[in-house]
């Protein structure tokens, strides 16, 4: 297990800080197949992951490996186009690394993105999901990002997420896509270890237990940035309707979820550009 004091935290931010103009308080991560949001930045300082010390490096295709800053809307925004995942080999803390790093450059919203197979059945590769809660079962079963010792000033020792997904950025993401006319599904993301795709019997356990879409992310990412008291908001998606029956002709793979990303770019672009847009209307009290 990794363990990193606040003070490395505080050392890659003011690196970060020495290698950019940029004081940005909304943060994006980006998902498989989603990175070309990062295209749309204006004005951008770039830092591949491997020039930041310590910064984790993805080993999958679809996951650029950059961190972005500049301007999107008018607002500055850190974007890292691409993640780690727990299936590469790091550990939880140092795949949730960035996030402690971007809190302590001063970021305190966080807006997730990713790619998911979906477990409803009424949702349609393409389709766009609002993250409303999620499952953890990475974090269920005993691997968490937030085990081992605790520092007060990084977050509390048991923090609530009864509320983990924004409220009032979740409102605001919605009247942006019914203005836009971009139907945005919504539901319960369910986290994975990966890397394989899940069993027949696997996916009629997780709709049962109450989840929409599933993926090999963002989870522990989310809840990170919550216990350090950032703002959190989430985008699946929907690249592959999840196979729930053995024997099916049909199968998933990578670059189907890859595909899959050229049609959901648009709409996820749309909703979270507008939503950047309007910013002020769900940060203000």
């Amino acid at each position: 297990m990794n363990q990193y004091s606040r003070q490395d935290y505080e050392r890659v931010a003011t690196f970060i800080m020495q290698h950019t103009r940029y004081r940005p308080k909304v943060a994006f991560i980006l998902g498989s197949g989603l990175s070309g949001l990062a295209d749309a930045v204006e004005n951008p300082d770039i830092l591949p992951y491997g020039d930041i010390p310590e910064f984790p490096r993805s080993s999958v295709e679809g996951h650029a490996g950059r961190l972005v800053l500049g301007e999107l809307e008018g607002r500055e925004v850190w974007v890292m186009q691409g993640r780690v995942h727990f299936y590469e080999g790091l550990s939880l803390q140092q795949i949730t690394f960035p996030i402690r790093v971007m809190r302590a450059f001063g970021v305190d919203a966080l807006i997730l993105t990713n790619a998911a197979g979906g477990l409803n059945p009424s949702f349609r590769p393409g389709d766009v999901m609002l993250i409303e809660d999620q499952i953890n079962l990475v974090g269920l079963i005993g691997h968490n990002p937030l085990m081992g010792p605790n520092d007060p000033e990084l977050g509390p020792r048991f923090p609530d997420m009864s509320s983990l997904y924004d409220r009032k950025l979740r409102l605001l993401a919605i009247d942006v896509a019914e203005r836009r006319g971009i139907v945005l599904q919504r539901g319960v993301y369910v986290g994975l270890a990966g890397p394989a795709y899940e069993t027949p019997a696997e996916v009629r356990f997780l709709r049962a237990i109450g989840a929409d879409a599933t993926g090999m992310s963002t989870t522990n990412e989310a809840l990170v940035a919550r216990h350090c008291g950032m703002r959190v908001f989430g985008l699946s998606g929907i690249t592959n309707a999840a196979i729930d029956q053995i024997d099916s002709p049909r199968q998933t793979t990578h670059e189907e979820v890859l595909e899959a990303g050229a049609i959901i770019i648009p709409k996820m672009t749309a909703i979270l550009r507008g939503m950047l847009a309007r910013w002020d209307e769900a940060v203000s009290a």
